[in-house]
Parts: structure tokens; sequence; C-alpha cells
């Protein structure tokens, strides 16, 4: 036969617990002693890993970093992020001038925007005075062809201690995923674009 507990008992259990937890969270913190800049990939079919990402850059601006923005396809018209990161005195925004899109495809012209946006990551990547460095759909690069993935893996193992990188698009090379400090996958529940609500401005863009 169960005997019943009291809301004092099952607050004490409750608690008990939750010390518990929180002994093995402070364990784990004491435990994380080494100081350097990480990768962070952003992957997955849904919505939000640069939204994500540009919210991470926020925050490091927000603590006086320095950050660069290199995004690796052009849109149809100008991003919210950029009317707003653009001209912010601790951020230097570089957009593909021309080259991929969703919209077209020129394999000439791509190569050479991806080549571009590539040298300006690669400066960035070895900037010691840069701490945080966002290469938004860079993977897109990847699935193309456009770019090599080991110049990639170079670049970030001997890019400054301290720096951070998020890197996003849908799909990466197995290379780049084995390589970095956190990875996380976004996946697509439901999207109001499948159920026939316009992409608009301040959501999409």
């Amino acid at each position: 036969m169960t005997t019943e507990r009291t809301p004092e008992e099952q607050a004490q259990i409750d608690m008990a617990k939750r010390l518990k937890k929180k002994e093995v969270v402070d364990q784990r913190i004491a435990a994380a002693t080494e100081e350097r800049g990480v990768t962070i990939l952003l992957t997955g079919n849904g919505k939000g890993k640069s939204s994500s990402a540009f919210g991470t850059m926020a925050r490091a601006i927000g603590h006086g970093q320095k950050s660069t923005v290199v995004q690796f396809i052009k849109g149809r018209k100008a991003t919210g992020e950029q009317l707003f990161f653009g001209s912010h005195p601790q951020v230097s925004f570089h957009v593909m001038g021309h080259g991929f899109t969703w919209e077209t495809r020129n394999p000439e012209l791509e190569q050479e925007a991806a080549n571009q946006a590539w040298t300006v990551a690669k400066e960035a990547l070895s900037d010691a005075n840069v701490d945080f460095v966002l290469l938004d759909e860079i993977t897109y690069m990847y699935k193309y062809g456009y770019l090599d993935v080991a110049e990639l893996l170079t670049a970030l193992a001997n890019r400054p201690a301290h720096q951070n990188v998020m890197m996003t698009g849908r799909t990466a090379p197995r290379e780049l995923l084995d390589s970095v400090d956190t990875h996380s996958k976004i996946s697509n529940e439901r999207h109001a674009f499948a159920a026939g609500v316009k992409a608009q401005q301040g959501i999409e863009w």
C-alpha cells in the first residue's frame, strides 16, 4: 500500500532533487577551466539559424566585442540585420556582392563571389582584433562545390585563440560537423509559409 506524501514531504523531496542537480551542474562548471574561443555550427531545415547567430552576435557586441559578418548568399533585398548591424561601429558587415542567390544560378558569378567572400572571411579569421566572426550560410558553398572545406578547417584551427566563430546553413560537410565545438540542429515542426502565410519583413528578412 502506497502512503501519500504530505505537501511538506513532497516539497522536501523536490528540494533534494534540485540540490542534487545543482551539485552536478556546479561540478561541471568547476571542471570547465579552459579559456578559448569556440566554433559553433547551426544546421537543419528549421527557421532560426541566422536569427540565432545574429542574436549571439548582439550579445557579443553588448560586451564590447568587435564582430565581422560575411553573408555568403545575397537576398533580393536588404535584410533587417544588415540594416541594423551594417552601420554599427563595432561591426564589419559584408554581403556577397553578386553571384549566389536563391533566384538565379550563374556558376561563374557564383564562383567569383564565393572566392571574394572567402577572402574577406579569411582575413577576419586571422585578425586578432576581431572577437566574433559570423559566416552566415557558408555551408552552401561546400554543398555546391564553390569552396574547399579543408581551407575553412585550417583557418579555424589557426585563428586567434580568443575568437568565437558561428557558421550557418542547412547541411554541412562531415569534416566540419566533426570539427566544431558546438553543433545545434534546428528542426522544422511547422512553418507559416506552408499554411499560405506570405513571407514578411521583420520575420523572414
